[in-house]
């Protein structure tokens, strides 16, 4: 069955009729600082099979839950001194961490995936902060869009995947950030990076005074973001082009692109780079057509770089 979904305004009265249709297990998808999330309350099994069933996303991916501060996480997963040290250094931001779900707080063991653990993260858009308020629950939130394919930074990105499947969109403009939050892992042993994101894993690793370690597959994701093809547009894409093809639409990185079709940072700028990467896999998915092929010009491995590379080397992974 379609629904009809609304546009609700960046407005008190906004806010709380999006509080509203959470609190009835409908889903509502909401802007953050990395992408728009699809909102439903963590709690409920109905509205979180909804999530999984909206987006066509495999029920053994798990979801991240967003809640309103650290005390909140704390009600919710166990927090040991790593954790709290990356909440005092990054939250509210671009941060998720997978840690021991408590079993006795509520939460749907939908969002788990049926693990021991849960993802959770505070994020720091004022207007996430404020429905967070004022829906006064967690919110499972994966990206808003089909599963597998470009994550939204816009309201209209919402609309244009998943309009008809949900109740709502908050619009609250584009989202500046652009990719999603890192994903740290502290359930057992050693740190783990299991998605590397919105803050640069050197900024982790200093504040921890230790490495990361790679942790989580394709095969068995722990967190969101792992499966090996993801964040895909329908043309193809080919990475690390100095000198595309014919016919391919070029976007380029940096000063030393003359001539691409688009840009991610015509300064080569990784901040400015990030907050484009999906608006820019869009457009250019636009003009390639039906059939068509991207090229991307290399953008270093380092800071956000490495968030940027690993979600375009999903793009360009084999369609399962």
């Amino acid at each position: 069955m379609s629904l009809e979904t609304r546009s609700l305004a960046p407005t008190t009265e906004g806010l709380d009729e999006a509080a509203r249709l959470l609190a009835a297990g409908a889903l509502v998808a909401f802007p953050s600082e990395t992408v728009y999330g699809l909102g439903g309350d963590a709690r409920q099994d109905a509205a979180c099979a909804a999530i999984y069933a909206a987006k066509g996303r495999p029920q053994f991916n798990p979801l991240i839950v967003h809640l309103a501060d650290v005390a909140a996480v704390a009600r919710y997963a166990v927090m040991d001194d790593r954790a709290r040290a990356l909440a005092a250094a990054f939250w509210p931001g671009p941060l998720t961490l997978v840690l021991p779900r408590r079993e006795e707080a509520g939460l749907s063991p939908l969002v788990s995936a049926g693990m021991a653990t849960v993802a959770v993260r505070v994020p720091a858009h004022p207007l996430t902060r404020r429905l967070l308020q004022t829906f006064g629950g967690p919110l499972a939130g994966p990206s808003a869009n089909p599963s597998g394919r470009v994550s939204p930074t816009r309201a209209e990105h919402v609309l244009e995947g998943l309009a008809g499947r949900i109740a709502a969109v908050l619009d609250g403009g584009p989202c500046a950030v652009g990719v999603e939050s890192t994903i740290v892992g502290l359930a057992e042993g050693a740190p783990q990076l299991l998605r590397p994101g919105g803050v640069p894993v050197e900024a982790i690793e200093a504040v921890l005074g230790q490495p990361l370690v790679a942790g989580g597959s394709a095969e068995a994701p722990t967190a969101p973001g792992q499966l090996s093809s993801h964040y895909a547009p329908g043309a193809a894409v080919r990475l690390g082009v100095t000198r595309p093809d014919a016919g391919e639409i070029w976007v380029g990185f940096g000063p030393d692109c003359a001539g691409a079709d688009l840009s991610l940072s015509e300064t080569g700028d990784l901040t400015e780079a990030a907050a484009r990467l999906f608006h820019m896999l869009r457009e250019a998915d636009r003009l390639a057509g039906q059939g068509g092929r991207i090229a991307f010009a290399p953008v270093p491995d380092t800071g956000l770089g490495r968030a940027i590379n690993d979600r375009l080397g999903r793009a360009a992974a084999p369609r399962p």
